[in-house]
């Protein structure tokens, strides 16, 4: 597989991480609908994150 594909994970989960992290201090750019769905982002962003992390790490090895 190539070690592209894991990377491009890491940035979206960061940028969708960013996101939501944002909403949920400052309320922006979601106006906090939903502390829900905003905490649910923030862990599937995390898990993405360690998911392409050991992909990555695999690749490597």
């Amino acid at each position: 597989m190539s070690k592209l594909m894991p990377l491009v994970g890491m940035i979206v989960s960061g940028l969708i991480g960013i996101l939501f992290l944002a909403d949920l201090a400052a309320a922006f750019p979601f106006r906090r609908v939903s502390i829900a769905l905003d905490i649910g982002f923030v862990i599937a962003s995390l898990i993405l994150s360690y998911l392409s992390w050991t992909l990555l790490e695999l690749a490597r090895g």
